[in-house]
């Protein structure tokens, strides 16, 4: 069994996953801010956004740059930092790092080189907007920001189509309408929630169908990002068979099904997490396995 354990110790390095306010200052947790006032250096989206709440709360601290498009070269050097045994916060321009942002990578790289990653948890914009929704919130199902590309968005909300959880986006300004317009198009007119401005003085939640929230958005201005929150799929479960054709798959087959009808053994993996509702690393883990064992 290849289980990977990791501790903190004064003389190793550490990760640690700072959580910022999404808008409201006050929202930042006491542990976050003792958390940024000791490390050795906070590795920040934007310099300017995190320098802005470091001044508010008085810390001075060394700030690097790690966004998207300098995320690989800006982590070699973190994990270098890490090796010295360095402690190292990073952070988003606001809510939980990773999150529809960059980090990710540098947590899978931290994690396989046997660093500590702490997570230092606080405010977070999806499950902001879903709690307040008023949609059912026993099981949701995060999607952050849906594809671009005519194409992309097409296959995705055909994928998320017969999602009974309820659905959580994040969608920027100029992109909003026309992202309304495609889910109504693929899903039909379901109960959905526009939230803006989260914990900011002018919050507002727009609650409405698919199409009011649309005529919303066309009679005024929209500004700041939006959190939307989609009712999932409420209509009978038609040709049970074929939704679940896979179920009489294990893992190895599923993947190489996919593979069969011309599709990498990445694509096919994220093909068949996307089927069990499962992590694509989960598939990956247990499909190697079970092809060695074979």
């Amino acid at each position: 069994m290849n289980v990977q354990r990791s501790f903190a110790t004064e003389d190793t390095g550490v990760l640690y996953l700072v959580a910022t306010p999404i808008g409201n200052l006050d929202d930042i947790t006491v542990r976050c801010l003792e958390t940024l006032r000791a490390v050795d250096v906070i590795a920040c989206e934007d310099t300017r956004q995190t320098r802005k709440l470091l001044n508010h709360f008085h810390i001075e601290k060394r700030t690097v740059s790690y966004h998207e498009h300098n995320k690989e070269a800006s982590g070699s050097g973190l994990l270098q930092w890490l090796a010295e045994g360095k402690k190292i916060a990073l952070v988003s321009d606001a809510g939980l790092p990773a999150i529809s942002d960059p980090g990710a990578e540098l947590v899978r790289d931290a994690t396989e080189a046997g660093y500590p990653v702490i997570p230092v948890p606080g405010a977070n914009a999806a499950l902001t907007a879903l709690i307040a929704s008023g949609l059912p919130t026993e099981r949701f199902v995060f999607c952050g920001f849906i594809g671009r590309e005519n194409k992309e968005r097409r296959e995705e909300l055909d994928r998320l189509k017969r999602y009974p959880e309820t659905l959580i986006f994040y969608e920027a300004p100029h992109r909003i309408e026309k992202t309304l317009a495609a889910i109504r198009e693929a899903w039909g007119n379901r109960r959905a929630v526009l939230a803006r401005e989260l914990t900011k003085r002018y919050e507002e939640f727009v609650r409405g169908t698919l199409d009011e929230l649309i005529a919303w958005l066309q009679e005024g201005e929209t500004r700041g990002e939006f959190c939307l929150i989609v009712e999932g799929y409420t209509g009978p479960v038609e040709n049970a068979e074929e939704v679940s054709w896979w179920s009489e798959l294990d893992i190895v087959r599923h993947v190489d099904h996919y593979c069969t009808e011309g599709l990498s053994k990445k694509e096919a993996i994220k093909r068949a997490a996307d089927d069990r509702r499962v992590s694509k690393r989960d598939v990956y883990n247990e499909y190697h396995r079970d092809s060695e064992d074979e």
